[in-house]
């Protein structure tokens, strides 16, 4: 036969077992039930890789193959050897000479080897193994050279696998070990290393088992290192891994050799140590499985056992609850399977504070062959990371960890002054000071050891332990032990909080999540004759953040708590009834805020003396009650009450002091007794210039408050001069995207609408509102409020249409997520009923301030400002309808109740009688008009001023009265 008949004859060879191969992988679909998307995913490969195999005159590649065999459960040594001949290189041609000649020259052992040896005890592949494609592609990458993880100067031949104990670096050696065998690979080698004698004792059976040069079987030593000496030449394919390093030293001298292309290592470890790097090593972090993995896993494990009736759909929440630990998902499969357990019923055992892991987790459920208790597992570092970390330090700091937030907290916590006393008392050899550095190298053993995770990317959640690790420290935690824990961990928290200290709103959130986790592991210790004041500080963080719902949530069941713990009149149970007081007023709930905030005052004057810290904080914050309701004279007398208490018992520059100044400020611009406000604004800001830095946020608000004040005087210039300067310092100390920088924003476009610049405050109000959708959400409070802002810039600037389609979202949203009562609802029923109103839809308007006006009166009673106002809207409202008789009759009694409430000068006062004016003109009563706008003139340049916009808008009225 010539060469081209030889040729012919190859090609004919290589397509017909090319077509064997694709008819076995479709017959076996086919008979899985899978799609070829299912196949893709369950085998870890591509879609259209997985579809170019079943179908593409090429040879698939060795692992596609060996990946597809295992899920459609196939012979992959038949398939490997089908692909050898599709692609023409298991013929007796396909052998060249060299090649033939060389293996003329090798032993039988050798030859052997290139049939696939394997020398050492091969795990079995888990069930329901996840292919963590993910996680495959970065190894991958880095032992074919076309990238690295760590970086490095070359490709690296080895992967170190690192992670603590659990999370499956095992199996993903296994599942490459039996690929390697699959695919055929010369020599696989599994060595448990976690004892150099164990890798000694492996290479030396593999040496004499590919007859390494050398090799007698008298010296294991020496044949181990034949061994090392064989990899380093021969030309046969080979995987070495080494399980479970524990000693980087000891194994130092047996890492196999750098052969790219040839051979390569793949080791697992607990330990994050460096001297397991380098040398053409790389190290590549094993996590736990992804929530989706988890969750198929165990969907997975259970349906292959028969067991989908156990699959409830709280399977995701049984993944979530167990850290997605591989190790954990494991034994509680089998545990659902044995006991005939569904999800949701397991879930409910594993939170069982009674009941201790290896209770909910057993050994006899570790069917996926781990080989320890769950407790066992999670901690087996911990000796060895004793020996290596400053003594005396090592388990303490990880008894205290273990009390913390899985999710992490920062490194600074470790370096308050209540950790390093804690360490030391309980220091074992003797020492009388722990250092910080000492601390701080405790950690990196932690860490080494892969007992917790420290990534400096993240410093607000820095340091993690996985939750089941830390739920084993706590139970094999002492008894006598755990209040002293709880209590260091408290102080630690509130040594960073700092009471009173302004810290930013994600550091906030990282530590009301840690003591929501210590309350949970520890509450009992923190109650001890008082509450710990970092539970006090878990819930006014809430309030602070603008989280008023959620605070309502912590603080109703907390009250509850401490009046039954503490008693009624223990001074935490008061405090704790006044945070709830603050709770109510934030959620507009102004009668529910009263009632308590007077209960408390009544209980403080009885309890404590009448100068006590805590009966005069009773009285100022009755006082805001007072002023939320509109019962503004009764929040004067108290509020009064209280400066004059404060610098009589503190001292005129005492913070309380000044805050003090600053709620009266705030009541006499209620009361409308701006120049008031005004002198004790500008003394406010004095004070805190002069005892605070220019930039501390005390002193920023300061001069937010007295720019306020110069609005309500319409002194728009200097009032525009302050936002500015307010918006400066807080985008500068705070970062653009704060919340108190997003009201600065705010508050400076509504300047430039006082003055007139309405396209700068639409401009300004634009951003703010797509700051606050990005910054904190499209429903978050404030972001509410910023547009209803905006739908205000737009009627300024006669875009109606727009404004009526914002107007309108924003009551849906204040509907949606406050009370039905509350006064900002009310106030978006007023902001739509004022857009109606250009929109010329009068009657919806009408509507909607009729319903205002019943609302207010029923919650904020008759005499409420917001009541009062809402009866302006109506006067308005029936003018725009030609109902001016009943304009006229209300503007009268609404006048005469702002006379009642608030005083003859009240500016609210001259503004409903400038309503009057109006109305008289309307019904042509135009010497009633002149003679009530020449009255309105006199009372605004007397109250006012002469160069007030209200002042100059009462001239313009006048004006008009006089053309009659």
């Amino acid at each position: 036969m010539g060469t081209t008949e030889k040729k012919q004859d190859t090609s004919s060879g290589c397509q017909q077992a090319l077509r064997e191969l694709q008819a076995r992988f479709t017959d076996a679909l086919a008979a899985s039930g899978l799609t070829v998307t299912l196949l893709a995913r369950n085998a870890g490969l591509g879609r259209t890789t997985v579809s170019n195999a079943l179908n593409r005159p090429v040879a698939p590649k060795a692992r596609t193959i060996a990946e597809i065999a295992r899920v459609l459960k196939l012979n992959p040594v038949e398939l490997q050897q089908l692909r050898r001949q599709a692609e023409g290189t298991d013929t007796p041609q396909a052998t060249s000479h060299a090649a033939r000649k060389s293996l003329a020259g090798e032993s039988a052992s050798a030859q052997a080897g290139r049939q696939g040896l394997l020398v050492g005890a091969l795990p079995l592949r888990a069930s329901a193994f996840q292919s963590r494609p993910e996680l495959r592609e970065r190894i991958d990458a880095v032992r074919m050279g076309g990238g690295v993880v760590l970086t490095q100067a070359r490709p690296a031949s080895a992967q170190v696998l690192s992670g603590m104990g659990g999370v499956g670096k095992s199996q993903l050696a296994t599942q490459y070990a039996h690929q390697a065998v699959a695919e055929g690979t010369g020599l696989v080698l599994w060595v448990p290393a976690s004892e150099a004698q164990q890798i000694v004792t492996i290479y030396s059976q593999a040496a004499l088992r590919v007859g390494a040069a050398g090799a007698t079987g008298e010296d294991p030593e020496y044949d181990a290192r034949a061994l090392l000496e064989w990899l380093a030449t021969t030309s046969s394919s080979w995987l070495v891994v080494l399980d479970d390093i524990s000693d980087p030293v000891a194994v130092g001298p047996w890492w196999p050799p750098v052969r790219p292309g040839v051979g390569w290592t793949l080791a697992t470890t607990r330990l994050h140590d460096p001297r397991l790097t380098g040398g053409g090593r790389t190290r590549i972090d094993v996590g736990v499985y992804t929530h989706n993995e988890a969750v198929a896993f165990l969907e997975e494990r259970l349906a292959s056992d028969g067991g989908g009736h156990l699959l409830d759909g709280r399977q995701a929440e049984l993944a979530a609850m167990l850290g997605h630990l591989p190790l954990a998902l494991g034994h509680a499969a089998a545990y659902l399977l044995a006991e005939e357990l569904a999800c949701g019923a397991y879930l409910a055992r594993l939170d069982d504070q009674a009941l201790v892991l290896d209770d909910v987790l057993p050994d006899w459920a570790d069917t996926e062959l781990y080989g320890q208790h769950i407790t066992a597992a999670l901690l087996l570092s911990l000796a060895a990371a004793q020996q290596a970390g400053p003594v005396g330090l090592v388990e303490p700091l990880l008894r205290l960890l273990a009390l913390l937030d899985p999710d992490g907290h920062p490194e600074a916590i470790w370096t308050t002054q209540a950790v390093t006393d804690f360490l030391n008392t309980t220091r074992g050899d003797g020492s009388t000071a722990t250092a910080t550095e000492e601390i701080i190298r405790a950690l990196r053993v932690l860490r080494r050891y892969a007992l917790i995770t420290s990534d400096p990317h993240t410093p607000l959640r820095q340091i993690r332990m996985h939750a089941l690790t830390a739920r084993a420290v706590r139970e094999t935690t002492p008894c006598h032990h755990r209040p002293q824990l709880a209590v260091t961990v408290a102080h630690a928290l509130t040594e960073i909080w700092k009471p009173g200290r302004h810290i930013h709103r994600d550091l906030a959130q990282v530590l009301r999540a840690n003591t929501a986790v210590l309350r949970r592991n520890a509450e009992e210790h923190l109650w001890q004759n008082e509450i710990h004041v970092v539970i006090f500080m878990g819930g006014l963080s809430l309030l602070a953040s603008g989280l008023h719902r959620d605070a309502l949530d912590y603080w109703a069941p907390f009250t509850q708590q401490a009046f039954k713990v503490l008693g009624p009149d223990h001074p935490d149970t008061i405090r704790a009834r006044a945070a709830l007081a603050g709770c109510y007023r934030e959620l507009g709930r102004y009668q529910d805020a009263l009632t308590l905030a007077e209960q408390v005052l009544t209980d403080c004057e009885r309890l404590l003396e009448p100068d006590h810290p805590g009966t005069i904080r009773a009285r100022a914050n009755l006082a805001s009650a007072y002023n939320d309701l509109g019962r503004y004279q009764d929040a004067l007398t108290l509020a009064e009450q209280v400066l004059t208490d404060r610098e009589r018992v503190l001292r005129d520059d005492h913070p309380d002091t000044i805050r003090a100044r600053a709620n009266l400020a705030i009541i006499y611009n209620g009361l409308g007794r701006y120049q008031d406000a005004l002198t004790l604004a500008e003394q406010v800001l004095t004070d805190r210039e002069r005892h605070l830095e220019p930039d501390h946020p005390h002193t920023i608000l300061a001069r937010a408050n007295l720019a306020t004040t110069y609005r309500y005087l319409g002194r728009h210039q200097d009032a525009l001069t302050l936002a500015e300067q307010v918006l400066t310092d807080r985008e500068r100390v705070l970062g653009d995207d704060h919340p108190d920088t997003l009201l600065a924003r705010s508050s400076l476009a509504t300047t430039y609408s006082d003055l007139g610049r309405h396209q700068d405050a639409l401009t300004l109000a634009e951003q703010v509102l797509t700051d606050h959708e990005r910054v904190l959400g499209e429903d978050h409070f404030d972001t509410i409020r910023a547009r209803a802002n905006l739908a205000s810039a737009y009627n300024d600037v006669g875009r109606h249409q727009d404004a009526l389609t914002l107007a309108e979202q924003v009551l849906t949203d204040r509907e949606r997520h406050l009370e039905p009562d509350h006064p900002h609802t009310f106030g978006a029923r007023a902001n739509l009923a004022t857009t109606y109103r250009y929109l010329r839809r009068h009657q919806d308007a009408l509507t909607l301030t009729e319903r205002m006006v019943a609302d207010c009166a029923r919650v904020l009673g008759d005499d409420h400002p917001d009541t009062l106002l809402a009866r302006s809207c109506v006067i308005a409202t029936y003018s725009d309808l030609g109902r001016h008789q009943d304009a006229l009759t209300l503007a009268e009694r609404v006048v005469a109740d702002y006379e009642r409430v608030l005083g003859d000068d009240h500016p609210d006062t001259l503004l409903a009688r400038s309503c009057v004016i109006a109305t008289y003109s309307d019904l042509g009563r135009h010497q009633d008009a002149l003679t009530l706008a020449e009255r309105v003139v006199a009372d605004y340049e007397r109250v006012l001023g002469d160069d007030h916009p209200d002042t100059l808008l009462a001239r313009s009225n006048l004006a008009t009265a006089h053309r009659g």
